[in-house]
C-alpha cells in the first residue's frame, strides 16, 4: 500500500475536498482505498457518508488507545473505498501524547498491516502540529493543495520546511507527489498569476490537473456523498478523475497495479 498525505497547514484551501475526492476517484479506477480522517473536525468522515454515531472506533483510538487498525475501518457506500473515522476526541490527542515515547511514529506503527489496499490517503488537520507530524512520519509520499490566491506560495514554504524536518529526524523516504491547484476561477486575473508562480518556482512538480470553483463540489458534503458520486458529470468530478490519473502517472511502475 502506498500511503498519501494530503496536508497544508492553511486551511480552506480545498484539502478535505482532495481527500474525498481523490480518494473516491481512485476507487472507480480499481484501487482498494482506505480514506484516514486525522482531522477533528471530522469532515472528511462526513463527506464520504460517516454519520458521527456510526463512529465506534476512531483514528483517535488507533493512535491514543492503539486500537487495532481493522476495528476502525469502516465501509463507505463508494465500491472500493473505506475509511477510518475521525471524532472531536482527536483534538486533544497532541496533548495526550505530549508524553508518549516515539509519539511522532504512532500512525506508521498502527498501519503497519495494510496489505488489504493499494492505496491510502490521510486527511491532515490544517495545523503543522502532532496530527500532521504522525501523518508525514507515516507517509511514503505528500500532495500539498494549494489555493489559488495571494498567500498561498508563503504557507507553502513553511510547509516544505517541514517536510525537510521530517526527512531528516522521521521519514527519510518522504517525497512530494505533487502539488495541485485548487479553486481555480479562470475568470479571476489573480488566480493566473498564482498559478504561473507556483509553476514557475515548482515546475514539473505542480499537477497539470487543476480543480475549479464548482458548486457541486461545495453542495456534495452536506448529502453525505463525494461529489463524483453526487455529481459525476460536474466540472469538478471531471477535474478530480484527470488529477488521479495524473496521480497513477506519477507512482512508481511497481505501484500502478491497478491502474
Amino acid at each position: 500500500m502506498i500511503r498519501v498525505a494530503i496536508a497544508n497547514q492553511k486551511g480552506g484551501v480545498g484539502k478535505t475536498t482532495t481527500a474525498i475526492n481523490i480518494a473516491t476517484a481512485m476507487a472507480a479506477a480499481g484501487w482498494k482505498t482506505l480514506l484516514v480522517d486525522l482531522d477533528p473536525q471530522g469532515n472528511a468522515s462526513t463527506g464520504v457518508g460517516i454519520a458521527p454515531a456510526a463512529r465506534e472506533y476512531s483514528s483517535y483510538d488507533l493512535l491514543v488507545d492503539q486500537a487495532d487498525m481493522a476495528d476502525c475501518i469502516l465501509r463507505t457506500s463508494v465500491p472500493g473505498l473505506d475509511v477510518i473515522p475521525a471524532t472531536v476526541d482527536l483534538s486533544g490527542a497532541e496533548v495526550e501524547l505530549v508524553g508518549v515515547d516515539a509519539r511522532a511514529e504512532r500512525l506508521r506503527k498502527a498501519m503497519q498491516n495494510d496489505a488489504d489496499y493499494d492505496i491510502c490517503f490521510i486527511d491532515c488537520p490544517p495545523s503543522l502540529g502532532l496530527l500532521t507530524l504522525n501523518a508525514l512520519t507515516a507517509a511514503d509520499t505528500l500532495m500539498i493543495p494549494l489555493q489559488c490566491e495571494f498567500f498561498a506560495l508563503e504557507g507553502l514554504s513553511q510547509l516544505l520546511q517541514t517536510v525537510e524536518q521530517v526527512k531528516q529526524r522521521f521519514n527519510p523516504e518522504l517525497g512530494i507527489v505533487g502539488v495541485v491547484l485548487t479553486m481555480f476561477d479562470r475568470r479571476n486575473r489573480l488566480t493566473d498569476q498564482v498559478s504561473e508562480d507556483v509553476r514557475e518556482v515548482l515546475g514539473s512538480l505542480v499537477f497539470e490537473s487543476v480543480i475549479p470553483r464548482n458548486v457541486r463540489l461545495s453542495e456534495a458534503p452536506s448529502h453525505g456523498l463525494p461529489a463524483l458520486v453526487y455529481d459525476h458529470a460536474c466540472a469538478g468530478s471531471r477535474s478530480y478523475m484527470a488529477l488521479a490519473r495524473e496521480l497513477i502517472s506519477r507512482l512508481p511502475p511497481e505501484e500502478r497495479k491497478a491502474a
